[in-house]
């Protein structure tokens, strides 16, 4: 019993990750009907920018982590307003092939930086384990719970009580709507891109002490995806439950059924799920109620 709460309670830590990446995704699909195939390299800049500002610059952690964070809120906005613009009233495809393109190059970015290509980091967190009686708890799962919890609660309350977040999810229920109102639809196209970048650096920065730095782990987002689709593409709330429930199935599959079954978990619900639910499903609950 001891052995499934504590593989329990890592699966909710990674799942966590897998909806933060989730949730990235799904703010750019509300406002822009975009897809972003470069969630995962922006995870990895994100994680690569705290350990050069903790590192190199000798920044302390609590300093160099939202640091790192507004600057790939920065480096997404910027993508947004000298690229990404361009592909709107194109079909989808094409903004789909530009965010992938853009994520090739970030990645090619950073990996030609020899040290950022050939060694794996980690950043430093105050204590390696949690005892709680005899149960003992990895302390960076239960920083990334923590941390979740609280960026859920804080663009919970972005969207519900600031007029800029109610701005912004009335140019993602209708831009057309909102561009007669006078709203400035393309300056919140901006900040839906700024913000996914964002959530997506600190699910970078939470997977961090997880799993080390390194080049690859914006693979991670392969398997956050599912977790968006899951939820619907349109629901906050949904994407983040998606990424716990994969999370934790996948850490009981870990541990109940033979090695790399886990890594087809997520893929296979991710079938069985479209098959019975088509929307999504988080849809039923997004038509009811916008976020």
């Amino acid at each position: 019993m001891l052995a499934f709460v504590q593989v329990f309670t890592s699966g909710v830590a990674i799942g966590c990750v897998y909806g933060l990446v989730a949730l990235s995704f799904v703010l750019i699909y509300k406002a822009t009907e975009t897809v972003s195939f470069m969630q995962g390299d922006l995870l990895m800049v994100g994680a690569f920018t705290g350990l050069a500002l903790n590192l190199l610059l000798g920044l302390p952690l609590w300093l160099a982590a939202p640091a790192a964070v507004l600057a790939v809120a920065v480096l997404g906005a910027l993508l947004e307003r000298l690229a990404l613009r361009r592909a709107i009233g194109q079909p989808h495809l094409v903004a789909v092939l530009l965010t992938f393109g853009l994520g090739m190059m970030l990645r090619g970015s950073v990996a030609s930086i020899p040290a950022a290509a050939q060694e794996t980091y980690r950043l430093p967190i105050a204590a390696d384990t949690l005892a709680i009686g005899p149960l003992v708890l990895a302390a960076s799962h239960v920083w990334v719970v923590v941390v979740t919890l609280v960026l859920a609660a804080a663009l919970a309350a972005f969207f519900r009580h600031t007029r800029t977040g109610r701005v912004l999810r009335a140019c993602s229920e209708d831009a057309g709507t909102a561009a007669l109102l006078g709203w400035p639809v393309a300056r919140m196209h901006t900040l839906a891109w700024a913000l996914g970048a964002a959530v997506a650096a600190v699910a970078g920065l939470l997977l961090a002490p997880v799993t080390f730095v390194h080049l690859n782990m914006g693979f991670v987002a392969l398997k956050a995806f599912p977790a968006a689709v899951l939820g619907g593409l349109t629901s906050l709330p949904g994407a983040l439950l998606g990424g716990v429930f994969l999370g934790v199935v996948e850490a009981l599959a870990g541990l109940l059924l033979p090695e790399g079954v886990k890594d087809v978990v997520p893929y296979a619900l991710l079938m069985v799920a479209l098959l019975l639910f088509p929307q999504g499903l988080g849809a039923g609950r997004a038509a009811r109620a916008s976020v």
